[in-house]
């Protein structure tokens, strides 16, 4: 491993907002967990334990943030995943039934109802619903570094008018990972890549070494770092930032010439949700009847026509050999191009959002597995890396202030902060002012009663605080819901704050919204004095 002239990295961010309705199983949106533990998270373990049983040596990073923790090691969550699963194997069985009448059809169906039936298995009988545990596995093994993120996706460069909010979003995000992976997290991915130099005294007091940005965020940096992207650089804080790499991500995401976009892949907006007859499907789609995605998807890519042709997983896995292949050409070349000019070996950061793999792009895990396996067997300068281990073996890092960026388009907030969303953030503010006036008004406060409503506060604000709802409403995908979960959580908020400081708190209340937003069952709002 010590004479290679260079190392990628690949960091998958892995994160949903936290969505929990015990009150009712008509929200669609739960099901957003339910396809990425199918799509990316099963498959990612999978290949994981594939390339562990086969004996190859391979690194990857992961962040798990800690509201994907919560709904990951949430009971009812579990049970409804698995009644998910049962759904979509009744509905395969019937569409097994169904494309009797074509043989390419029919394959693809049973090919579904495989899928299924093995990850109902892979989740109750190996994993035994606790995938967490899955991935704990492989950090413990040493080949996946899994770092965190801020406790609900603060976006930390609007949050920090109020840094206290920042120090929270950081401290909660830090313990809910040493309660699931027993030690402290080296390094954490910014909510949204959203850098500002404040937050750095607040990384540093819990212990994080380093962090992912977005590629200006270093390239802008103060004074201008040497080697751009492809070396860390050390905030005067003693932060360590590792920017993202442009080429290799163009080549992954790019809607116009990304890998995704081949014409073998599976397609993944046509799904038999749009497309079977309305009377057939309708026990599988929406509860109030509308069509949605259900998983089932027969056609591939094939071009920007109506007439797409089926999905042939030989043939998609035969571009994943080709790209896997064209991937590692591409590394091979980027390094040895920048080696001779460097005095460390250079580091080229792949982030990308581990949703990518599986859910948007069907065959994403399986070319990081083909690719893993390429970089382990064939002859290359190269060799995988995460970002905790290239500080241990080339501490000398040049210091210097990265710039205030996100990711996003842009690259400096505008889909967090627009017209669109702009009036969310004074609730925020308040909220969080509110939040530190209650801390210091009720300093280790012993009434259970009131601790008990000062820490649900403490959640409500921090749920408030997700940077997902602000992004949803900037994209115009489920705004209705965006706004309802700002609204509730909010308002349950206010609810709380005006009980504590008039000394009468409805229990009733309390109680039905502690059962609702179920996360951080040790959160302490002593945090925000």
């Amino acid at each position: 491993m010590n004479n290679k002239k260079g190392y990628v990295s690949f960091v998958l961010h892995a994160h949903l907002p936290f969505v929990h309705h015990p009150e009712s199983e008509d929200y669609l949106e739960e099901e957003w967990l339910y396809e990425a533990i199918s799509e990316t998270y099963i498959p990612l373990l999978t290949n994981f334990k594939k390339l562990e049983d086969e004996k190859v040596d391979f690194r990857i990073t992961m962040s798990i943030t800690p509201p994907l923790l919560s709904m990951l090691d949430n009971k009812m969550l579990q049970k409804r995943y698995i009644k998910y699963l049962k759904k979509h194997i009744e509905l395969c069985k019937k569409e097994v039934v169904r494309t009797a009448y074509d043989e390419r059809l029919n394959n693809l169906s049973k090919y579904y109802l495989d899928r299924y039936t093995s990850d109902l298995h892979i989740f109750k009988d190996v994993y035994e619903c606790n995938l967490i545990n899955g991935f704990k596995h492989f950090q413990d093994i040493g080949v996946l570094e899994i770092i965190t993120c801020g406790a609900t996706h603060g976006y930390f460069p609007i949050l920090y008018v109020n840094e206290k909010t920042v120090r929270a979003q950081i401290a909660v995000g830090v313990q809910t990972y040493e309660k699931y992976f027993g030690k402290k997290p080296r390094g954490i991915w910014l909510p949204e890549c959203g850098y500002v130099p404040e937050a750095d005294k607040y990384l540093k007091e819990f212990g994080i070494q380093y962090i992912i940005t977005e590629s200006h965020g270093i390239l802008y940096a103060d004074p201008t770092p040497v080697y751009g992207t492809y070396a860390p650089i050390v905030s005067p804080n003693d932060i360590v930032a590792f920017g993202r790499d442009i080429e290799s991500s163009r080549q992954v995401w790019s809607s116009i010439n990304g890998y995704p976009g081949d014409y073998n892949y599976r397609e993944f907006y046509r799904d038999i949700g749009y497309d079977a007859d309305y009377e057939y499907i309708k026990p599988y789609i929406a509860h109030n009847g509308v069509r949605v995605h259900t998983g089932i998807k027969y056609y591939r890519i094939t071009g920007d026509t109506e007439n797409k042709d089926y999905y042939n997983p030989t043939w998609a896995m035969d571009s994943v050999e080709k790209q896997a292949g064209h991937f590692f050409d591409s590394r091979q070349a980027q390094i040895n191009y920048l080696a001779p000019h460097m005095h460390v070996p250079p580091i080229i950061l792949c982030p990308y959002d581990a949703e990518l793999y599986g859910h948007w792009w069907y065959e994403g895990p399986d070319w990081l597995y083909i690719l893993f396996k390429k970089i382990y067997y064939d002859k290359c300068d190269f060799t995988l890396i995460t970002p905790g281990e290239y500080i241990d073996k080339y501490p000398e890092i040049q210091e210097s202030t990265p710039c205030r960026s996100s990711w996003g388009a842009g690259g400096y907030s505008e889909v967090w902060l627009n017209t669109t969303n702009d009036y969310v953030h004074r609730h925020l503010h308040v909220a969080g002012d509110r939040m530190v006036e209650l801390a210091n008004l009720f300093p280790n406060e012993k009434n259970k009663l009131k601790k008990l409503a000062l820490n649900q506060c403490a959640r409500e604000l921090l749920l408030a605080q997700s940077s997902d709802w602000l992004f949803i409403i900037t994209n115009g995908t489920m705004v209705d819901y965006a706004k309802k979960r700002i609204k509730d959580h909010i308002g349950r908020f206010t609810k709380l704050y005006y009980m504590l400081k008039e000394n009468n708190i409805d229990e009733e209340f309390l109680k039905d919204i502690c059962k609702k937003d179920k996360i951080f069952p040790d959160i302490d709002y002593n945090i925000y004095k």
